[in-house]
């Protein structure tokens, strides 16, 4: 029996030795390099491929079947001429006798210097589909009843080959990708990637680094990728574990500027699911830093994308600014304090951010942002916020409107120290003649004619043009050009206003129709937030519908058309005693000398009130009123709202001092009961009623219709001793 066994061992061993001496004959004596144009004709028999082999083919036979390449390349048979790929060598080597068992176990996989080119031409055929196609395949266009006839048998499905690589190595490998319909091209240089043991459902490790490129925008990315990957096939289950991606990008749309960012995770797609998930998502831009998950569903359908994402503070204004996207200048801090949690929920086009809590520089806003078209940037917001100061975030005024202003100011000045409303007796101010409005552009009109926009705000407190509105609600849409304001209304110091109106930006010159109405808003609190010294107080009612024409304040200013209507409840006229003007009125009527002055710098009143009707940035007011106690006023004349002038004749009917000891030059006695006593207010509206003196011309008037009731007055002595018909017939005469 041993003698059996000795044999046996003997005999193996001699068919190994004859197995090792044919494997070492064969790969000696025999040089696949003298078969090459065999092996060239089987790759257009069997793979349909034309196959070059510049390079030499070495190999090896047992216990690995071995392969190596050199200087190949490969093209489809219909543009043989044209190679799609080529490599500088492709070494690998399959262990033998596990081949049997339809397993392949491969040592090291080694492929240096792949070159792969892909087109797709002007008709949308891409060379890549060609692959596999013999040259004079017949085309789909056969008949249907051929084509059934030719189908083979369904096959049992066959058991997976089982996969097993000790490594893969690629060096110093390019895609590139053309698409000669759109221009558009796509670069992937100098790719790197090395990967440990390829095992079914074991962690393989890979590292991957390569340059992007694109030419549409024209763009650059440097990018390294480290991870686990686990594949299990038979389960359609693929997972990138402890995924970390770095790198740098620049380009035209970050105008010069570099991006530097990280991303990390875990990373799964389960086909028999139809699922894919990022978890312990991380993720940093520059000063941008996050946190979150992804979850897409319905892989097979039109997925589904649903998560959470969690943004940490950081300036937003600094960030836009290192991406190559810097704001106008706005005040001081703004966009300095921004931070976001937010639910996700999207498709291949559309996102949305739900429940989301927004901090933007101690302002908090919950509600939602969507986006609910990609292509047409259809944006939609509901968003509810507890205080915002919109006038931070406005560009601040340029060195030419801040000019204009300054000129404008020393105008205001000059005429306001040279008017002396209290003594009323100097020189009409002048007309104002500076502009009073910005030429600076106001609406990026390309942005706007793109703009698909619904939005719905509301603000426990907004500050606005330096108001600060209580309640704020505010409704807009957009949409091809033509903006719309649904309503913008809340509370204003104890009052309340509302505006609605129209933006139609399709033209070069913008369109703009806006009504408002105000309602019992101290109109000095209006105009002291403006920064102005207001002339007048009160509760003003005003209601207006406008429309104007331009980019600019002063373009809209000076297209200015529409109507308006305002009253002023018991208010005040600041730092002008009308008292005074009327009692020197009186007095020079009287021909006498006022004793003292009237107490007193300021004119109450009751109501003032009027209809303006404007046309090209001038307002005319044929009908102001004023009720002040113990006074009449009446006026006519114009607002220019292009240099914020104004040019007014008053009459005023007056009863005279009334006080209890009054002075004698300022008593009205009846010969001028019903008299206007007419004023002239000109220069620029912050002056208010210290812009007015005594119309001497009109006086003159005064004067003349005094003396003729003063005449008449006489005559009605006279006439009481005559006969009644011929008193009548001469009182007839003098009123003729």
């Amino acid at each position: 029996m041993k003698a059996f066994g000795k044999i046996l061992g003997l005999v193996l061993l001699g068919l190994l030795l004859i197995i090792v001496a044919l494997g070492f004959a064969l790969t000696h004596l025999f040089d696949p390099n003298d078969y090459k144009d065999e092996i060239r004709q089987i790759a257009r028999d069997k793979a349909h491929i034309e196959l070059t082999l510049n390079g030499d083919i070495g190999w090896s036979l047992f216990p690995w079947l071995g392969l190596e390449l050199h200087e190949a390349s490969v093209a489809t048979l219909t543009n043989p001429t044209k190679p799609f790929a080529d490599l500088q060598m492709l070494g690998l080597s399959v262990r033998v006798l596990p081949l049997l068992r339809r397993e392949v176990q491969m040592s090291d996989v080694r492929v240096e210097g792949l070159n792969l080119r892909l087109n797709r031409d002007k008709q949308g055929h891409g060379d890549w589909e060609d692959i596999g196609k013999s040259a004079n395949e017949p085309s789909s266009s056969a008949p249907a009843a051929a084509e059934q006839a030719a189908e083979p048998e369904p096959e049992k499905p066959s058991k997976p080959i089982r996969l097993d690589i000790d490594s893969l190595t690629i060096n110093n490998a390019r895609i590139e990708y053309n698409d000669e319909q759109t221009g558009k091209q796509f670069s992937a240089e100098s790719i790197q990637l090395s990967a440990g043991a390829v095992h079914e459902g074991a962690s393989i490790p890979v590292k991957l680094t390569a340059f992007f490129g694109t030419n549409q925008p024209v763009m650059r990315v440097k990018t390294e990728l480290n991870g686990n990957l686990r594949i299990q096939r038979a389960l359609k289950r693929y997972q990138l574990e402890d995924m970390k991606i770095t790198g740098e990008a620049t380009g035209e749309p970050l105008q010069g500027k570099t991006v530097t960012f990280s991303t990390q995770g875990q990373l799964l797609v389960d086909q028999a699911a139809n699922i894919a998930e990022w978890t312990n998502l991380k993720l940093s831009a520059n000063q941008l830093r996050a946190l979150g998950e992804l979850k897409v569903n319905d892989l097979d359908k039109t997925p589904q994308l649903s998560g959470a994402l969690s943004i940490a503070q950081f300036d937003l204004a600094k960030f836009l600014d290192s991406v190559g996207h810097p704001l106008p200048p706005m005040a001081e801090g703004s966009l300095s304090k921004v931070e976001l949690v937010s639910r996700l929920k999207g498709t291949p086009t559309s996102l949305a951010l739900e429940d989301l809590n927004l901090k933007l520089d101690g302002s908090t806003f919950t509600g939602r942002l969507a986006v609910d078209d990609f292509a047409k940037q259809s944006l939609r917001v509901q968003l509810k916020g507890d205080t915002f100061n919109a006038d931070n975030y406005l560009p601040a005024k340029s060195e030419s409107a801040k000019g204009a202003s300054a000129a404008r100011q020393a105008e205001v000045q000059n005429s306001e120290a040279g008017a002396m409303a209290a003594g009323g007796t100097t020189p009409l101010p002048d007309a104002p003649t500076k502009g009073a409005w910005s030429t600076d552009k106001l609406l990026p009109l390309t942005r706007l004619r793109t703009l698909d926009v619904d939005a719905d705000l509301a603000f426990g407190q907004l500050t606005l043009s330096k108001l600060p509105i209580q309640n704020a609600a505010l409704k807009a849409s957009g949409l091809d050009g033509q903006l719309k304001l649904d309503t913008l209304s809340g509370g204003l110091y104890n009052g309340t206003f509302q505006a609605n109106g129209s933006l139609d930006v399709r033209q070069d010159i913008p369109v703009l129709a806006l009504q408002s109405r105000i309602k019992q808003v101290p109109v000095e609190r209006i105009l002291q937030a403006q920064g102005q010294n207001p002339p007048v107080k009160g509760q003003i009612t005003l209601d207006s519908n406008l429309t104007g024409r331009g980019n600019s304040q002063k373009a809209l200013i000076d297209s200015l058309n529409g109507t308006a209507s305002f009253v002023i409840n018991n208010g005040v006229l600041l730092n002008a005693n009308l008292e005074q003007q009327l009692c020197t009125g009186i007095a020079l009527l009287n021909r006498k000398t006022l004793s003292s002055t009237p107490p007193g710098k300021d004119t109450p009143f009751q109501e003032l009130k009027g209809n303006l009707t404007l046309r090209n940035g001038v307002a005319s007011n044929p009908d102001l009123k004023v009720r002040i106690p113990g006074l009449t006023v009446n006026g006519n004349g114009d607002v220019d709202l292009r240099v914020l002038g104004m040019d007014y004749r008053v009459g005023i009917i007056v009863e005279g001092d009334q006080r209890e000891t009054p002075d004698p030059a300022c008593q009205v006695g009846s010969n001028f009961q019903g008299i206007e006593v007419p004023l002239r207010c000109r220069g620029p509206l912050e002056l208010g009623a210290k812009a007015c003196r005594l119309d001497k011309d009109g006086l003159t008037q005064v004067a003349i219709k005094a003396a003729g009731n003063k005449l008449s007055d006489k005559l009605e002595e006279k006439l009481d001793k005559v006969n009644p018909q011929l008193k009548d017939a001469l009182k007839g005469l003098f009123k003729r």
